[in-house]
């Protein structure tokens, strides 16, 4: 399968052409490809080129949380927070997790209240508010979602972000929870105050109940117009509205002596952050961190130099893919490289250029692959930080999940899977595993180039990560073609020369664990392999 994403080739000329030593590196690069043999490709990492720090690798709770998480059977709800948090090991020395290390907790705006009154017809769709039409607090509520809070924390998971999809039903402009017909925000005018409060009062609960969250998004993909089908909580604004809010919301966080930090943005596509679009949705980039704009948000209190995009709808075919990442990148750049990217959410949604589609459900390998290949493509190309996946736990007949449940019977049954189901995994968890497990927060993503004698480079995506604490190498190869790949490691440093920790996943392994030597590496057709070894 060959779609979405640049060739090696092509990554090489952007990784020259962006690393802050670029003739170094070209250098090492020449001098190594012209020592390969042709028995195998040659694998070559350049220690020394460094872009961007790796923040986290993380996914939501939406919309299954509130019910898995209620479920009597503990031993089931342990089994879905190991296999999204856990970092631990089976006897064989596969991960027995993904070990995520961000968890986007979503705080409700109450139209699980309203019921279907609400106008979402989804009941898992629907969210609790905390704060109740009597203007009082009841911190019991989304207790299925505050148990896999608690169940992240536990398993070490670092960051913990609340995010908002509207303001509480009680603040918005037409009594509901989804927007209006265009992409104003769906809150009243002398509210934002109170939605702000709101905001302040979450943070402080959460924080004297010891799971703190370290960031807050009080805005998502504010492009949509939200009112036209509604089907979950959700709300447009215009830039000057997101900022107005963000600019009330910050000097309140400092001052409750709060240490989450506000995350703009959550732009429905990538190319909403460097592009146009209506109503003053778009080049999020340039309004929020050019300091010559109205809405500069770069000196606001509690705010993070950074703003985030959602991978939908921008992922086929190739040119399209690696164009809009590179453009967000150069944006980014061009304005102020200090802002850092994330991708704050992305799962396999819609027709996917006519070989993948979000529904039916489907949790194979073609399906982990694109997915490994959405994440190369936004961190090699658009160089994010952080990469967060949408559904974590999906109970739908749809393939954007990590982990589903299905009805005890064991059909796919969204209303019979409220109090308890059969819980499985999926490639696209393993998948995302391969990078997730491995590249913790702070490691430093280098230089990575892949020459193959074959001539199946067009199939192989590679990307490369180091620990500078305990130097500790990290490498992702993706081989989406049919054939077994053999290659061998070459670093401009010393590496343990006998062993490389790998871990594979196929069509039929999950994060195998195995052991080869830097000299002799095979990667089997159709898989996502990591390497992780040692250099001085």
């Amino acid at each position: 399968m060959r779609k979405h994403f640049i060739t090696p080739a092509c990554l090489f000329f952007l990784l020259a052409f962006t690393t802050r030593n670029s003739k170094t590196e070209t250098d090492f690069f020449n001098k190594t490809i012209n020592r390969q043999d042709t028995s195998a490709g040659l694998l070559t990492i350049d220690l020394n080129s460094e872009y961007q720090t790796i923040h986290s690798f993380g996914a939501s709770d939406c919309w299954t949380a509130k019910f898995a998480g209620k479920w009597k059977d503990e031993n089931k709800k342990n089994a879905i927070a190991d296999l999204l948090f856990s970092t631990d090991s089976l006897l064989d020395g596969s991960p027995k997790g993904i070990g995520l290390s961000l968890w986007r907790f979503n705080i409700g705006a109450g139209s699980y209240e309203q019921g279907i009154a609400s106008g979402i017809p989804d009941e898992y769709r629907r969210e609790e508010c905390f704060l109740g039409s009597n203007a009082k607090y009841d911190w019991s509520k989304e207790a299925g979602g505050q148990w896999f809070l608690k169940a992240a924390k536990k398993r070490g998971v670092k960051y913990l972000l609340g995010f908002t999809n509207s303001a509480p039903v009680q603040f918005t402009q037409n009594g509901l929870v989804y927007g209006l017909s265009n992409n104003q925000f769906n809150l009243r005018e002398d509210r934002y105050n109170d939605f702000a409060d709101f905001l302040i009062e979450v943070c402080k609960h959460f924080q004297a109940a010891k799971i703190p969250f370290d960031y807050i998004s009080p805005v998502n993909e504010p492009q949509w117009k939200w009112g036209e089908h509604p089907s979950q909580e959700g709300s447009g604004a215009t830039n000057d509205q997101t900022a107005k809010l963000i600019k009330m919301l910050g000097p309140k966080m400092k001052a409750a002596h709060l240490a989450a930090k506000i995350t703009p943005g959550e732009a429905a596509q990538v190319n909403y952050l460097y592009g146009s679009n209506e109503n003053n949705t778009g080049n999020q980039l340039m309004d929020f961190f050019s300091q010559a704009s109205a809405n500069y948000l770069g000196n606001v209190p509690n705010t993070e130099k950074l703003v985030s995009y959602h991978s939908y709808f921008t992922t086929c075919p190739d040119t399209v893919s690696s164009k809009s990442r590179k453009s967000v990148n150069e944006k980014r750049k061009s304005i102020d490289s200090t802002v850092q990217l994330w991708q704050s959410e992305f799962g396999v949604l819609g027709d996917i250029c006519g070989r993948l589609n979000g529904g039916p459900r489907n949790t194979g390998i073609s399906y982990g692959l694109y997915v490994a290949k959405v994440i190369h493509a936004d961190l090699a190309i658009a160089g994010v930080s952080s990469f967060q996946w949408w559904l974590a736990i999906n109970p739908y007949n749809y393939s954007d999940g990590l982990v589903y449940i299905n009805a005890p019977d064991g059909s796919i049954n969204p209303a019979q899977s409220k109090e308890d189901g059969i819980v499985s995994s999926s490639k696209q968890l393993w998948c995302m595993g391969n990078f997730s497990r491995f590249i913790r927060p702070g490691m430093k993503r280098v230089a990575s180039i892949f020459s193959d004698p074959a001539n199946t480079s067009g199939d192989i995506m590679v990307s490369a990560y180091k620990n500078n604490s305990t130097k500790e190498l990290v490498t992702v190869i993706i081989n989406s073609s049919a054939n077994e790949l053999s290659m061998r490691l070459q670093t401009s440093g010393s590496i343990n020369k006998n062993r490389l920790d790998m871990y594979t996943t196929s069509a039929t392994q999950n994060m195998k664990h195995s052991i080869a030597s830097p000299g002799h590496i095979v990667i089997i057709p159709m898989s996502v392999t990591t390497f992780v070894t040692k250099y001085e």
